[in-house]
């Protein structure tokens, strides 16, 4: 399958790669073509701003997180139903888990034989710019470089020189210089951008990042690059699987289990493909939201993702209605699985800012909140506790990036369903709190790599259905 695609790459973080991403995306939309977004590396903010600017879901591509073939066979999915792929790389090309790079955006690259192009931030530099990209190219020829975008540029002799440099030493096309731009396009905050969803003016932000593109940008060149030389990738087809989820036979003929899921501007961490294998697997995905729903509709399971419970927390708390609908639904033995927000939205309270909250009084857990992470990168679990989801001695891979703490907790007797092996959860060692029917852990999955976690959610519901 012969498909445009294009990835943009830096030489680390903060160096102007979302502006990139999200300029060209924005910008070959406007001019009609269809763009497909993609992600590298476990993100969720930063992958629905690309979904803002290409007007379709981004997907993210990780391989720690999920095997080569899944990969492929998301991306070739995906990027097919568009004219484009636009891919933002994470970190620096070739930064990855260890020294020799593990599942770096260098890695990415290699196996969907992508024409990659560099974002160099060029602040107070100019022929070291060069030497940069050089060591870039030479580190791993097979790594496709095809060209550079300057990025915070200081005017036209700095960007002559700079233009100079690369092509004379490199053998690159300069693609684009971008100015150092004053206007804030895109606020921030603790986790880095502020979510479109949470952003007044998202419309504003995305139209401004097209300008910038269309202005500064040789989008025709870049065009060029992305259908140049393009392969054809060559993939393994996913077998199609039959109805894998065992329903009791008391249920059969039920067509749908319901199964709510978060979704407002306190919790909107989630993988479209965790929500899609949800409905594959036979669930009716109920979208809630704890911030403005009276009440917990009647469920068969919930799915609870991350977010930023702290910035919406005086109302979370004062939602006391839903609350005890929520409560009450767990009492009874309502499957709840929660991811790092969602975990701190069940605990007892949240410390804020120097306020205290409220919370759900779930989870027998004060949580706290600090200037810098708790925990911050991928992550790798041992299931050896009973829990609602997965069998004793299943190995998880995820991620995990939080401000938030376990502080203190209102008895001794806590139950953890994980190991950690890599990572931080709850206390370094810990993750996957359980009580009653729930589990709630720091870490996030994505479905095409925690392939048992969709089926393993609607067979409890399922069983949660049958018994209730």
């Amino acid at each position: 399958m012969s498909i445009p695609r294009i990835l943009i790459a830096g030489l680390r973080g903060g160096g102007g790669k979302t502006l990139v991403s999200l300029g060209l995306a924005a910008a070959w939309r406007k001019q009609g073509y269809g763009v497909a977004p993609f992600k590298k590396g476990p993100d969720y903010i930063d992958a629905a701003w690309l979904a803002a600017a290409a007007d379709r879901p981004c997907r993210n591509l990780d391989l720690f997180l999920m095997a080569a073939d899944a990969v492929l066979q998301s991306f070739a999915t995906h990027a097919a139903a568009a004219d484009v792929a636009v891919i933002e790389g994470n970190r620096g090309l070739y930064d990855g888990m260890d020294a020799r790079g593990s599942y770096s955006t260098a890695e990415l690259a290699k196996l969907l034989q992508v024409p990659v192009v560099l974002v160099v931030d060029c602040t107070k530099s100019t022929r070291t710019a060069a030497a940069l990209v050089l060591g870039c190219q030479r580190l791993d020829p097979e790594v496709p470089i095809r060209g550079v975008v300057l990025n915070r540029t200081a005017g036209a002799r700095h960007e002559a020189v700079l233009r100079e440099a690369i092509q004379q030493d490199c053998g690159l096309p300069v693609l684009g210089m971008i100015p150092k731009i004053r206007e804030q396009l895109f606020p921030e905050r603790h986790l880095g951008l502020t979510p479109p969803d949470e952003h007044n003016r998202q419309t504003h932000s995305i139209d401004r990042v097209a300008a910038v593109a269309e202005q500064y940008l040789d989008l025709p060149a870049l065009w060029d690059v992305a259908n140049k030389g393009v392969r054809t990738l060559c993939f393994q087809e996913e077998e199609k699987k039959g109805d894998i989820t065992d329903f009791p036979e008391e249920i059969s003929g039920v067509p749908f289990l319901r199964i709510g899921v978060f979704r407002d501007a306190a919790f909107s961490f989630y993988y479209p493909e965790n929500i899609e294998a949800l409905a594959r697997e036979g669930a009716e995905v109920v979208e809630v939201s704890p911030l403005s729903d009276a009440a917990l509709p009647q469920l068969d399971a919930l799915y609870i993702g991350g977010g930023f419970p702290e910035t919406a927390a005086g109302s979370l708390a004062e939602n006391k209605a839903f609350i005890d609908s929520l409560r009450q639904q767990i009492e009874r033995g309502l499957p709840v699985y929660a991811e790092c927000g969602g975990a701190v939205y069940l605990g007892e309270k949240l410390l804020f800012d120097g306020n205290e909250y409220a919370m759900a009084g779930v989870l027998p857990v004060v949580f706290g909140f600090r200037a810098k992470p708790q925990g911050h990168g991928y992550t790798m679990l041992e299931t050896v506790g009973d829990n609602p989801f997965y069998d004793v001695g299943e190995s998880l891979r995820g991620h995990e990036f939080h401000y938030t703490y376990m502080q203190s907790t209102t008895t001794d007797d806590l139950k953890f369903a994980f190991r950690v092996r890599r990572g931080h959860g709850f206390d370094g060692r810990h993750d996957g709190l359980c009580r009653h029917n729930v589990l709630a852990s720091y870490t996030h999955v994505h479905a095409l790599g925690t392939e048992s976690w969709a089926p393993s959610l609607v067979r409890a519901a399922a069983r949660f259905r049958s018994h209730g």
